[in-house]
């Protein structure tokens, strides 16, 4: 059985960080929660990213794609909410 991912937390905490600015001036944020064995990286959209009708596209075409640029290792990321199970 292949080994899984490695993906260093930390990387994503900062490019996280990076993107935080932007959610903010809208009254978001993001929160890290879990990085899957296989490249998934699991996020909270919070504030008013957490309802808003845009938070697909700031999902996949942000975060992911940031995420994805900075570390090729990540394959998705998923927003999760903390009240339901993620997997």
């Amino acid at each position: 059985m292949a080994e899984g991912v490695k993906i260093d937390r930390e990387k994503v905490e900062e490019v996280l960080e990076s993107i935080r600015p932007a959610l903010r001036f809208d009254g978001g944020d993001v929160e890290l929660v879990d990085i899957g064995e296989d490249g998934t990286v699991y996020v909270r959209l919070m504030g008013a990213c957490s309802g808003c009708s845009m938070s697909l596209l700031t999902l996949k075409g942000g975060i992911e794609q940031r995420l994805k640029q900075a570390i090729p290792e990540v394959k998705e990321v998923v927003a999760v909410n903390l009240d339901q199970p993620m997997f």
